[in-house]
């Protein structure tokens, strides 16, 4: 699903919230393997307060507030290695 799919979804940004949950699953709740879906349900969240407000609430959501301090702490966090064929880099 696209973004604006994903706004549209009930409750908003929903889809992207249970993407977390699949690949935590799919990869032994090793948070540092989905990275990429945090950052898409986050980007997803602050669209979302973007349009309706800081006031407005979805289940998939943190808050408005934490959600900016999370973006912040994001941008500051050095590169994640990655595993390619069996070996880290």
């Amino acid at each position: 699903m696209g973004l604006e799919q994903d706004l549209q979804s009930d409750p908003p940004c929903h889809p992207r919230a249970c993407a977390i949950q699949d690949c935590l699953t799919k990869n032994g709740y090793n948070e540092a393997r989905c990275t990429k879906v945090v950052d898409a349900l986050y980007e997803c969240c602050r669209v979302f307060y973007e349009r309706n407000g800081d006031q407005a609430t979805s289940a998939s959501c943190p808050r408005a507030s934490l959600l900016r301090l999370k973006l912040e702490q994001r941008k500051k966090r050095p590169t994640m290695r990655h595993e390619v064929g069996g070996k880290w880099h």
